[in-house]
């Protein structure tokens, strides 16, 4: 039913679609309602948090929380939140993965892609260092591109090129809104956008003003904060 193959795009062009993470809120409440056709919830079964109805939303699967605090990752959360939220239709769910590491990756897409189905929703493939386009089952519905900062945004080109619908994780500034948006990325998700003033203006004049700059020159990425030897974030 879902096929990576047969998706088929709108001919209008599309504004990409931002989706903050877990934001709840005043803030986030009046963003969401002023801008309802650009932006998305990418809920994280690290809470159990339930789906505000009319609010288009997808599911993380918490690995990448799990890495970044340093904790063993756990399959239950995830497949308790489908088994109480699944009814309610939502984007596509991350098969679970392993941060940079690409063979780990494809092993656990094979161990879990098929109970996912069984859900009837559509799966996101997220996309690890040294992967390549010939790495994407034709189960997925959406490329979701992960891996180190550095990785990340050097190949987002090839992803977008290579398949109709690329999500791009951890956007959290205008900069990178607009490398996203440049490189032909239907969605992007960040957790920072409520967490600082500064982030919510950015957001806020990105979705008001419309950013779409494609001769925009896009300075270099900054020096990444570093959680260990191995991985980057921005």
């Amino acid at each position: 039913m879902y096929n990576i193959d047969n998706y088929e795009p709108n001919n209008k062009p599309k504004k990409m679609t931002v989706m903050p993470s877990n934001c709840v809120g005043f803030n986030a409440g009046y963003l969401f309602g002023k801008h309802p056709d650009r932006l998305a919830h990418l809920h994280s079964v690290d809470r159990l948090s339930e789906p505000i109805r009319g609010i288009p939303w997808a599911l993380d699967n918490g690995v990448f929380g799990a890495f970044t605090a340093g904790k063993e990752w756990s399959e239950e959360p995830l497949y308790r939140f489908l088994d109480a939220y699944s009814l309610w239709s939502p984007m596509w769910v991350v098969v679970p993965d392993c941060i940079t590491n690409r063979d780990e990756t494809l092993r656990m897409w094979d161990a879990h892609a098929p109970a996912l189905q069984a859900f009837g929703v559509p799966l996101a493939m997220a996309v690890q260092d040294g992967m390549t386009p010939d790495d994407v089952p034709k189960e997925a519905s959406i490329v979701f591109v992960g891996g180190s900062t550095s990785w990340k945004w050097r190949n987002l080109p090839m992803w977008t090129e290579s398949f109709k619908r690329v999500h791009v994780g951890r956007v959290n500034s205008l900069r990178l809104l607009l490398m996203a948006e440049k490189s032909g990325a239907e969605s992007c998700d960040g957790t920072g956008w409520f967490r600082a003033p500064d982030r919510l203006a950015e957001l806020s004049s990105y979705l008001e003003k419309d950013h779409h700059h494609p001769e925009l020159p896009l300075l270099p990425l900054a020096r990444p904060r570093h959680t260990n030897k191995s991985f980057q974030l921005p």
